[in-house]
């Protein structure tokens, strides 16, 4: 697992040469707006909530509502949920919006990486390409929540909050990892048969999703840059895997 974590890490220090190689900056236009609008959205829900939130503990806790310093830390709690919320919020959203845009570039990272100018795939339109998206990200956004939920809760209790940060991170990382991989995963296979693939290969997609995260933290330049080269990152990795795995289609084309 942790060597599979790396590859999908180490897949990023390549990235930004072959964005500028293959000049596929073009592509990630639409996409990028879709990222700044999306995390400006839902950071300014975040920072209107976060107050609003802990001033509703405090009325279940009325004993507790004189002492400003507990107002403050519930405060703070708060915020942190709404934000890892936001987060969720945000990744299933840029990855389910992007996919009709994501899809060409992980083609065209393939084409490069196989010398083959084009594999037979699944024909799938600009539609078909957004319904799979939406699809995909609204089952793992479902997932996730049911999975963050119960963990939030741990964050009230001290020390073991720790633990619970470095559990959601790791939860985080993986489903943006399983978004980004799903790009190239869609030309070569239907829908039960990707997810069963991510599976089996959970460390590429949590060491691609952990730099996602992390690029999530640099303010502004973060909001940009995550998209282009987590996908560009993810293509290279999915691509390598199709082929150690023997799944290009290459004998026909199947549909949706």
């Amino acid at each position: 697992m942790i060597k599979n974590i790396l590859k999908g890490i180490q897949a990023y220090s390549s990235a930004l040469k072959l964005i500028s190689r293959l000049r596929l900056w073009n592509f990630f236009f639409i996409p990028i707006v879709i990222s700044i609008v999306t995390a400006t959205l839902i950071f300014l829900t975040a920072y209107g909530l976060s107050d609003n939130i802990s001033e509703l503990i405090l009325r279940i806790l009325p004993d507790w509502a004189d002492n400003s310093w507990v107002k403050g830390i519930f405060s703070f709690i708060s915020g942190i949920v709404i934000l890892i919320i936001g987060l969720i919020l945000y990744k299933h959203i840029i990855l389910a919006l992007s996919a009709p845009f994501m899809s060409p570039v992980s083609e065209k990272i393939e084409d490069h990486l196989t010398g083959i100018e084009r594999h037979n795939h699944r024909n799938t339109t600009f539609n078909e390409q957004l319904w799979r998206g939406v699809k995909l990200n609204m089952r793992n956004l479902i997932k996730e929540l049911l999975i963050t939920i119960p963990i939030l809760l741990l964050k009230f209790i001290p020390i073991v909050n720790i633990f619970s940060t470095i559990l959601l991170f790791i939860i985080q990382a993986y489903y943006a990892g399983f978004g980004n991989m799903d790009y190239t995963l869609e030309r070569h296979l239907n829908y039960r048969e990707s997810i069963q693939f991510l599976r089996k290969h959970k460390g590429i997609a949590i060491g691609n999703g952990i730099v996602f995260i992390l690029f999530l933290f640099i303010p502004i330049l973060g909001v940009i840059l995550v998209l282009p080269l987590s996908v560009t990152a993810s293509s290279i990795n999915t691509v390598k895997l199709l082929k150690e795995e023997n799944r290009f289609l290459d004998h026909k084309i199947l549909t949706p």
